[in-house]
Parts: C-alpha cells; sequence; structure tokens
C-alpha cells in the first residue's frame, strides 16, 4: 500500500487514495488472510477495520466487498474457471485468485461500479500487491469477464 506520513515525528501513516481504493486494499487483505488462514470472514473484518481510522461508509464498503465475495465465491471461482482455463484457481497466486474474486464480485454481483472502475481498481491493486505480471494476467481475464457485462442487452 503506498502510504505516506501523516507527521514526521509520528508513526502513523495515512493511505494514499481514495476511500473506496482503501476499502478495495483492505477488503483485499481480509480476503486474502481468509483464504490463506480459514480465520472466520467478521472477525478477520472486524481486526482489520479496527487498526484503521476510516470513514463509516468506506468501513461499510469494505463489509459489502468481503462479505459479498465470500457469499458468491463459488460462481466467482467458476467464473476464473470460464475466464482463465489454462489456470486452476487453487493454482493461481493468492494475490491473483483474490484479486480476482474481489473484481468479479464487483462486476458481476454489485453491479455498481463502473466496469472500466473495477478493472482499473483491480490492476492497481495488482501492479502493488501482486507480482511483475500479475497486472497484465488480472487485465486479460477481466477484460474477458466484462463482455458479458457489455455484450448484454439493454432494458428500458
Amino acid at each position: 500500500m503506498k502510504e505516506i506520513p501523516v507527521n514526521k515525528s509520528e508513526k502513523k501513516f495515512k493511505p494514499v487514495g481514495s476511500s473506496r481504493h482503501r476499502a478495495r486494499i483492505i477488503a483485499l487483505q481480509a480476503l486474502y488472510e481468509i483464504d490463506m488462514s480459514g480465520h472466520s470472514t467478521e472477525t478477520t473484518v472486524d481486526r482489520l477495520l479496527e487498526e484503521r481510522e476510516m470513514a463509516p461508509e468506506t468501513s461499510t464498503f469494505t463489509r459489502v466487498l468481503v462479505t459479498g465475495v465470500m457469499g458468491n465465491r463459488g460462481n466467482i471461482d467458476d467464473t476464473i474457471k470460464r475466464f482463465a482455463p489454462a489456470w486452476p484457481v487453487s493454482q493461481i497466486s493468492p494475490v491473483d485468485r483474490n484479486i480476482l474474486r474481489l473484481a468479479i464480485f464487483e462486476l458481476l454481483h454489485h453491479n455498481i461500479t463502473p466496469v472500466k472502475v473495477a478493472i482499473n481498481e483491480a490492476v492497481e491493486l495488482a501492479k502493488t500487491f501482486g507480482s511483475e505480471s500479475s497486472h497484465k494476467f488480472i487485465n486479460g481475464v477481466l477484460s474477458s469477464v466484462s463482455t458479458l457485462i457489455l455484450n448484454q442487452p439493454k432494458t428500458a
């Protein structure tokens, strides 16, 4: 996470970026921890939010993201399998896997974040937390997933 000191004499740091971007970072951290350790969703999110100062709407967005991903994980993982068939979900790096889960939730289930924003946010998370080529993989998979949305007929 890109951070800047709040005050040179303080050890606290203030994350750079929008409140929704900060919520996505915390959601990714929670999803990673849940995925790797098996900790409970509620306990993990509560602890991570307790460690940070943020506006109530940012905390709420973080909770929506994490609980939404966990509640739709089977369907999300099926989507990953469909659009990244050469990569079994269990063999995708945990960071990349959870960035994909987060973005696919926003694209297919949350339907509030514009497609380009969801993809760009995921690519930025991959650049920050993933490997050197993660952002290319994430962008490719999500661009393919976005065709599901962009090709849907418009309803009046």
